[in-house]
């Protein structure tokens, strides 16, 4: 699935990536609200990893996503 799709079912996706990324809060998902980049930060911000990991995390949660 791509991005594009995964912006516009935001609503299915983000309790996707509240499953796989459980420290992300309601408020991190509502300011996310289908910004890939803003998702990158946020997942690097709550997980303590450098960029190039969270972007890694983000795109194998882009293609494995049901939404």
């Amino acid at each position: 699935m791509n991005w594009d799709q995964i912006q516009g079912k935001w609503k299915q996706a983000r309790g996707q990536a509240q499953q796989k990324w459980g420290k992300l809060t309601d408020d991190d998902l509502d300011v996310v609200d289908g910004k890939r980049e803003e998702l990158v930060g946020k997942v690097q911000e709550r997980y303590g990893i450098a960029k190039d990991e969270a972007e890694r995390e983000v795109s194998d949660f882009e293609r494995s996503c049901n939404c």
